[in-house]
């Protein structure tokens, strides 16, 4: 398996930015990943005040390039851009080394 994480920094962002974040996700992102052909999952992260990030597994490595590819060309009017008022600030290609599923399960939904 393969990720990406795309990270922006939110210490210049406006004030109230991480509510807009995450109504984006709720509403609209969590729809468009659902189901991606290619995609294992994505994992939406913030902390608040300092950075949000898109977290991505891909099935293959030909799935993260071609996404990563493409994400790239757009990535400064991407819609986390948009909200951000800046390009991320990092997109960075990684291997994942393991899973480990706990006795809880894995819960999907727009709002962890």
């Amino acid at each position: 398996m393969r990720g990406l994480t795309v990270r922006w920094s939110l210490t210049d962002a406006a004030e109230g930015v991480e509510d807009e974040l995450a109504a984006y996700v709720a509403e609209t992102s969590h729809a468009r990943f659902t189901g991606m052909a290619g995609l294992r999952w994505k994992t939406w992260r913030m902390r608040r005040g300092e950075w949000f990030e898109g977290t991505y597994v891909f099935a293959t490595d030909a799935a993260r390039e071609a996404f990563q590819e493409q994400f790239v060309a757009g990535a400064a009017d991407a819609p986390g851009s948009r909200i951000v008022g800046s390009p991320p600030v990092l997109v960075e290609p990684w291997d994942v080394v393991a899973v480990a599923e706990g006795w809880d399960g894995f819960e999907a939904g727009p709002r962890g």
